[in-house]
């Protein structure tokens, strides 16, 4: 392979990896001020996306163990595009933070891992990856360092991950026991659905779990978005698993082919039991960042019902749901950022007549949620919609009907905010908040994406082309 095909192939990774190390010789330096060094950032991030969608091509490197396609590239953009926006909706918080470069470093490295991840060959630089996407963040939810919350969110991250990674590195010595490889191409012909694989599997769909915040996987999740500053609840809401999802998806479908009768039974009881317990717990939260946690649960039980499809249609809903919650969940925790660093308030009743004072971020919020409970015409009916054809393939109509009154649940709770917003008073209302440029302009790309998405047809066809 020419050494042009090696950069080409590798852009992606290659531009982090340069990111970072720019960021390192910044901080042993004499530094930059925390406003021109986060400008800096954001225009080397609007360059990473841009890198991400140009200029791809096919191909293989290390043996296999890195992957690559336009399908991987387009995902890879989807994660950049999601972590450019959330340094523009964090300006605020960032420029008072007097670790600002040590923040972004472990945020690169995370999104590094996660590139990886993507492009995996086989179960060792699954693992690999993994881990370098998954410790940082464990870093980053200990970033308000005063608060005493955030240091127990680390804490219970870092303990589940760890936990989480032993039983996917003890299913992945049992697939290894069992045909003797652990290469993705090479693992569908030596699966043959014995008991010790069909045992391997349910580890390393156990793993996969934690990851994705399935139940009953999910304990974690709803304290570490409420400990995590709301930069990190973000990251870990939107990119993190979107990651775990479209590595899933590859993994389902090009790996574990062979045992996808036994997949299809395990992710309709996980679907089944996610979207209807994330919506269980979602009534009863009075917490903001508590609230969409459990809110990105259910929504994770949706992307299951796609996957289980074990179809090109199973694949192309679920990337193209993935790009419309990047867009959906980053404009409400967009607001509830803006909302926390200029009054700290978290608290879904503080946002009481909210309308009256701000009401662009309410109609921000209004719009994001609408598109989270999937009501037309904003792109998350479309996202839901495909999704609900996507696990109907199969059949089995009553998994699909379950899901649509999971639907209605899910309603109830979001239109409730909309509700304390525009229609409840408060005596003392969150005062009008004036928010820079950079936030409010990564409001109206997420709003543009919420509105566009659905309505220009373009943007799934384009997807279905890439399978």
């Amino acid at each position: 392979m020419e050494i042009n095909d090696f950069f080409i192939l590798m852009k992606g990774e290659l531009f982090l990896a340069v990111m970072i190390f720019l960021l390192l010789f910044i901080k042993v330096g004499k530094g930059m001020q925390n406003a021109s060094l986060l400008t800096l950032i954001q225009v080397l991030l609007f360059v990473n996306f841009l890198v991400s969608l140009t200029f791809n091509r096919e191909g293989v490197l290390f043996g296999d163990m890195f992957i690559t396609n336009s399908l991987v590239a387009f995902q890879k953009s989807i994660l950049s595009l999601g972590t450019f926006l959330i340094s523009l909706l964090s300006t605020d918080w960032l420029k008072k933070h007097s670790h600002l470069p040590e923040f972004f470093l472990l945020m690169f490295s995370s999104l590094l891992g996660m590139f990886f991840l993507i492009s995996s060959g086989n179960l060792l630089m699954f693992y690999l990856s993994l881990e370098l996407a998954t410790i940082p963040v464990a870093a980053l939810a200990n970033f308000d360092l005063e608060k005493r919350k955030s240091s127990e969110a680390a804490m219970k991250l870092i303990l589940s991950s760890a936990f989480s990674s032993g039983i996917l590195l003890f299913g992945i010595s049992l697939f290894y026991g069992a045909t003797g490889t652990i290469n993705f191409s090479q693992l569908p012909g030596h699966i043959n659905a014995s008991a010790m694989q069909i045992l391997a599997f349910v580890f390393l769909a156990s793993a996969f779990g934690f990851k994705l915040s399935a139940v009953p996987f999910h304990f974690w999740t709803a304290d570490v978005y409420e400990g995590s500053p709301i930069a990190v609840t973000s990251f870990l809401s939107v990119i993190s698993k979107g990651s775990m999802a479209f590595i899933f998806l590859t993994v389902l479908y090009k790996v574990f082919q062979p045992l996808s009768e036994v997949w299809y039974a395990l992710l309709m009881i996980l679907s089944l039991a996610t979207m209807f317990i994330g919506n269980l717990f979602a009534l009863r939260q009075q917490n903001i960042k508590r609230f969409l946690a459990f809110s990105s649960i259910a929504q994770v039980g949706f992307i299951l019902m796609g996957m289980s499809s074990n179809a090109d249609m199973g694949l192309a809903s679920v990337v193209y749901f993935v790009l419309i919650y990047v867009f959906s969940n980053l404009a409400a925790f967009g607001v509830v950022s803006v909302i926390s660093a200029h009054t700290g308030k978290e608290h879904i009743n503080d946002y009481k007549g909210l309308y009256q004072t701000n009401p662009f971020l309410s109609w921000t919020l209004a719009l994001a949620l609408f598109s989270l409970a999937g009501i037309p015409p904003t792109a998350g009916f479309f996202g839901k919609l495909f999704l609900l054809a996507a696990g109907a393939s199969k059949g089995h109509y009553w998994f699909v009907i379950f899901a649509a009154l999971n639907l209605v649940i899910s309603l109830y709770y979001y239109l409730n905010i909309v509700r304390v917003m525009f229609m409840d008073k408060s005596r003392h209302p969150i005062q009008s908040i004036k928010n820079n440029r950079a936030a409010n302009f990564a409001l109206g790309i997420c709003l543009a994406g919420i509105v566009l998405i659905g309505l220009v047809s373009w943007f799934y066809e384009y997807i279905q082309t890439l399978m």
